[in-house]
């Protein structure tokens, strides 16, 4: 079994038939009216008066008996006639009318369409992260961080919002116009509705009246009983039927109009629920969203320095580790392999040995070399000599082609 919520309670309480109709303290059409007692007294005397002069009717009086005829046939017609009058409203042109109450009229689609834009813009759904494409594409015109991409979308519906806005206020002001409006009219038909209600009641008293003296002093079945029964119960009692259903048309004219203005009144308060909440909800949400984004970019570089740093820290203490082990090995001990300079040591020696060893053996060598050239050369010297004298006899004659 579906169980109503307050809120649904609430609504139905606002728009509900019986509830406005008891809330209004309209009667009951089709039930005896209720009228006050110094009322309930004046009714009685004119029902009084009334059947006295029919009863008192001379058979021959035509005139007499068709002007009692017409007074009932025209009973109440008047404010009947009255009370159908179109209201002020409804004098408006049947199209404007449609457009206005169709799907909820300008207001009602104008708070849906703040209420989508609103939706569209919220923040809460809107992905702030930069995917691939803004990441290695941020670089190029129209291409930028999600965070300005909102912004800018944010930007251009604020015309939107605004015009939206716009309509809603002049929607709101059409509707306070209509309320005051209506409000004269429901005075009007609850002044009506209470004539009505002394009518039907006088109606009422006069039927019943007329009904027990029809029962206890005319004689059935005469020209009088015939008269009376047919030519004035008969025709009272329709037109106590018509104005019980004038009545009941009327009441209904005044709760529609209640629905009407209620109605009105809820959508003026979201008229301004809108403009002074959900919009500056927007706003601060907006604001919210971009400071937001500013601190996580922040943290994001903050985060990112901070790990670098780490790293940097990190890979110091690793080298710091490292090295310092190798220093320490490298000063515990000798700078050069020992047996390294041995052998080196060694091989000096050793070629420093053959050095002299060859030296002691090449002496006598030298020595033997050094007296064979100074003996090629002296005899290369007698030769040169030898060679100048004969270079020094000339021919004395010279043959000569």
């Amino acid at each position: 079994m579906e169980t109503k919520t307050a809120e649904n309670t609430r609504i139905d309480d606002i728009f509900s038939t019986d509830a406005i109709k008891k809330e209004l303290a309209l009667p009951d059409a089709h039930k005896p009216m209720a009228v006050e007692a110094p009322v309930q007294a004046n009714l009685e005397t004119k029902a009084t008066q009334f059947i006295d002069r029919i009863m008192n009717l001379n058979p021959q009086d035509y005139k007499g008996r068709e002007d009692n005829k017409a007074a009932v046939d025209t009973f109440g017609l008047e404010l009947q006639r009255e009370a159908a009058k179109k209201s002020e409203l409804l004098k408006q042109p049947v199209k404007k009318l449609s457009d206005r109450s169709s799907e909820g009229g300008e207001v009602a689609n104008s708070l849906i369409n703040l209420k989508l834009k609103v939706e569209e813009l919220d923040p809460a759904k809107f992905n702030f992260e930069p995917g691939w494409v803004s990441r290695t594409l941020g670089f190029l015109p129209g291409i930028g961080d999600p965070l300005k991409k909102y912004f800018s979308k944010f930007e251009s519906a604020q015309d939107v919002i605004a015009a939206i806005i716009k309509s809603l206020e002049n929607g709101r002001d059409q509707l306070t116009r209509d309320n005051i409006t209506l409000t004269e009219d429901q005075k009007s038909m609850r002044e009506i509705s209470d004539k009505l209600t002394q009518m039907i009641a006088l109606s009422q008293v006069i039927d019943n009246k007329l009904q027990y003296k029809l029962d206890r002093e005319v004689t059935a079945g005469s020209d009088q009983h015939k008269f009376l029964s047919e030519e004035i119960l008969f025709p009272l009692r329709q037109r106590i039927i018509d104005l019980q259903q004038q009545l009941a048309v009327n009441q209904q004219g005044v709760i529609a109009t209640e629905i009407i203005m209620r109605n009105n009144k809820e959508l003026v308060r979201g008229v301004n629920r809108s403009l002074n909440v959900t919009v500056s909800a927007l706003q601060v949400a907006a604001t919210v969203a971009m400071a937001l984004a500013n601190q996580k970019i922040v943290l994001d570089k903050i985060n990112s320095v901070n790990k670098t740093t780490n790293d940097l820290i990190a890979g110091t203490a690793s080298r710091l580790k490292t090295q310092g082990v190798e220093i320490q090995k490298q000063a515990s001990s000798a700078s050069l392999d020992m047996n390294t300079l041995k052998v080196a040591f060694q091989d000096l020696k050793t070629a420093m040995d053959d050095i002299s060893t060859f030296r002691q053996k090449a002496l006598p060598q030298m020595a033997q070399a050094v007296i064979e050239m100074e003996k090629l050369t002296t005899e290369a010297q007698s030769s040169i000599a030898k060679m100048d004298k004969g270079n020094q006899v000339k021919p004395a004659i010279a043959i000569d082609t």
